[in-house]
């Protein structure tokens, strides 16, 4: 057994590069395709604010060239490029994907970094597809081997999501298991993300998922010339796993192999969580028990005397915010999201405009609400995503739900009508009517499609 076949990372790396599309069986096909649609709907919303819009200004010198597109304009640039900039897009109106054992968003680093190299090699929608399901399969079970512990102090949607950009890169190149290997163990030791880049209002979480994609492309590029890296990355004695997944938490680093063993056995891209709420997914659970409550028992505000969260020790560390001052910090409010639910009714893109940032009913609502960690909650974490209310009303009742999981989770998915629905809501605003159902079609369609480079709305399309 050669030196590469030793490491921990050859079974990832062969993955990567060996996976066809006909290995795949149609299930994973679809899922990879609600993944893109959902993808689109995080993204699209997300160009045509900060960072997205600042950093397409200073990447200029860059636009016009290559095969890579940006959106929503259709615009060229060259792979990398595109990837840091929709990488970006798709993780700023916390509307992305989840894969919850792994505490990790992989559509951020994942599809932006395949969209932009299959776009950029004019590669079939086919094989798009297969690199989405490459970076998702190696990159979510590196994520699930790495946490909890990992998840003190790093972001894994910027660290482990090097790794899934890379293998969907990897694979989408054509690169051999070798090559694959080398672009793994670089992206290993490029891989960064400090949590509190998202503890402060800030536009550095969404750069997180921005330098994975990029990375991950780059690595990619790098060995498909020849460019290598450390084999041993993970487990050596300097490297990822000692580094990284410690954390005064774990007393030795995760266990690399057994994490690798069901690939091509089961496909952890089917147990992705769609969010049904535009904000941190620590707070789904409590914003899904007070919507039901409320929906229940006809509750208005009037009607509440106090809210009590119970939810898991993560939920109230980083969403504990109780004065939230900006669209970023609200969205990381668990206080602030409940208090939107039973105000308006949801918590999409319209809870975090200025005026409701702002609104006295939203503030004073906000003051009668508490969130403390659960025993039951926590115990269950990172498993679970759980969460226990209960309302207690103006005229003395006392009502309370327990939720399991959240609406979105494997367990309680979004159906394809309304994953529809959800991307309709944010695309249609930023491509029109008529932009958002042509797009909306071409992915559903994506495995027929020649060319990665048709995965543009109708308006960008004809304009080229």
């Amino acid at each position: 057994m050669s030196t590469l076949e030793n490491s921990a990372l050859w079974p990832f790396a062969k993955y990567a590069a060996e996976l066809s599309p006909d290995d795949l069986p149609a299930e994973a096909l679809h899922a990879a395709k609600r993944c893109l649609l959902d993808w689109f709907a995080a993204a699209l919303p997300g160009t045509v604010i900060e960072p997205a819009t600042l950093l397409t200004a200073a990447f200029q010198d860059c636009i016009g060239r290559g095969g890579a597109r940006l959106y929503p304009s259709g615009e060229t640039t060259d792979a990398r490029t595109a990837a840091f900039i929709n990488g970006a897009a798709s993780h700023t109106v916390e509307f992305d994907d989840i894969y919850r054992n792994a505490l990790y968003h992989p559509g951020v680093p994942v599809i932006s970094a395949a969209l932009a190299i299959a776009q950029a090699r004019g590669v079939s929608g086919a094989r798009l597809l297969t690199g989405i399901i490459a970076g998702y399969e190696v990159s979510n079970r590196l994520g699930a081997a790495a946490n909890p512990a990992h998840y003190e102090f790093w972001h894994t949607t910027g660290t482990i999501g090097t790794f899934g950009a890379a293998a969907a890169a990897a694979n989408i190149l054509g690169l051999t298991p070798e090559q694959s290997l080398h672009a793994l163990a670089n992206a290993g030791t490029l891989a960064a993300g400090l949590q509190q880049a998202f503890r402060a209002d800030a536009m550095a979480k969404p750069l997180h998922g921005a330098h994975a994609a990029e990375r991950g492309v780059t690595v990619a590029l790098a060995a498909e010339q020849g460019v290598t890296g450390a084999p041993d990355i993970l487990e050596g004695p300097r490297g990822f796993g000692n580094a990284m997944c410690l954390n005064g938490l774990a007393e030795e680093q995760p266990d690399w192999a057994k994490a690798a063993t069901t690939l091509g056995q089961d496909y952890l891209i089917k147990q992705t969580t769609t969010k049904n709420h535009s904000a941190c997914g620590h707070v789904h659970a409590a914003v899904d028990s007070v919507l039901l409550l409320a929906r229940e028992h006809n509750l208005t505000p009037a009607d509440v005397k106090k809210i009590s969260v119970g939810s898991y020790q993560k939920a109230e560390e980083i969403c504990g915010n109780t004065n939230p001052q900006t669209a970023f910090e609200a969205k990381f409010s668990l206080v602030y999201c409940c208090a939107a639910a039973l105000l308006w009714g949801s918590v999409r893109m319209a809870a975090f405009t200025p005026d409701r940032l702002q609104d006295p009913a939203v503030r004073d609502l906000m003051t009668r609400i508490s969130l403390t960690t659960d025993p039951e909650c926590q115990g269950n974490f990172p498993a679970l995503r759980s969460a226990k209310v209960e309302i207690e009303t103006t005229d003395g009742r006392i009502v309370s739900h327990y939720a399991p999981t959240r609406k979105g989770d494997p367990d309680a998915p979004l159906s394809d009508m309304e994953l529809e629905d959800k991307y309709r809501d944010l695309a249609t605003a930023v491509l029109g009517a008529d932009g958002a159902e042509s797009l909306l079609a071409a992915i559903w369609s994506i495995d027929t499609l020649d060319s990665a480079r048709d995965l543009v709305p109708a308006p960008a399309q004809a304009a080229q």
